[in-house]
């Protein structure tokens, strides 16, 4: 099957399955008493991607936001399905439109925007944190805001970042770590203060 037809089924496809599996669970939501209403940063793991749409429009309505893709072929399929939840995009990763996709970016954030990041995407390695957020989050002065959630039940691809995919009627449980801001940390400390933020999800094993 050719890309160009991949590209005009899958996406209608995959957003209709999105909403036929997010309706069918039960859904749980961990979330901090309050947001910034100014812009932030949604950091989620690549591998955490299918439901987060669902989570940010639960606790920001119709906030405008702008998700960083990469460029490859599968970006391009991500980024149709999430226009679907008039969702915007950035185009670019560390290794290719890095710099120009930083550049949109921030002029985003000045408009009013939230940022959309993997913080490891677009290939990893798994729960790694490329500098681009530490860069877009300093330059900008905004908040980065942890995005998770986890599946009862799921199915967990061969990949690197080990995707997860929610089985029907299976129970979501969200969760939204609390804001935070990277000033006067160098790279590396930033890097790993991100990744301390984002792996504390204690409450979510617990919960099941």
């Amino acid at each position: 099957m050719g890309k160009k037809l991949l590209l005009f089924l899958l996406p209608p496809l995959g957003s209709l399955f999105l909403r036929i599996l997010y309706f069918s669970c039960r859904k749980k939501f961990i979330l901090p008493k309050s947001l910034p209403q100014e812009p932030f940063i949604v950091a989620f793991w690549h591998g955490e991607l299918l439901m987060q749409p669902f989570l940010y429009k639960k606790v920001r309505k119709e906030h405008k936001i702008a998700v960083m893709i990469s460029e490859h072929f599968d970006g391009e399929i991500i980024a149709r399905v999430i226009k679907s939840f008039n969702f915007d995009t950035v185009r670019g990763s560390p290794k290719k439109g890095g710099a120009k996709a930083l550049i949109r970016a921030l002029r985003l954030v000045k408009e009013g925007y939230d940022i959309a990041i993997t913080p490891d995407g677009p290939r990893g390695p798994r729960f790694s944190v490329a500098p681009g957020i530490v860069m877009l989050s300093q330059k900008a002065n905004i908040y980065i805001v942890p995005f998770r959630y986890k599946a009862s039940s799921y199915w967990e691809l061969n990949s690197w970042d080990r995707f997860i995919v929610p089985k029907p009627f299976s129970k979501l449980t969200f969760y939204i770590g609390e804001p935070f801001k990277l000033n006067g940390m160098s790279e590396e400390e930033a890097k790993a203060f991100i990744k301390d933020q984002m792996v504390q999800y204690p409450t979510i094993k617990r919960d099941f």
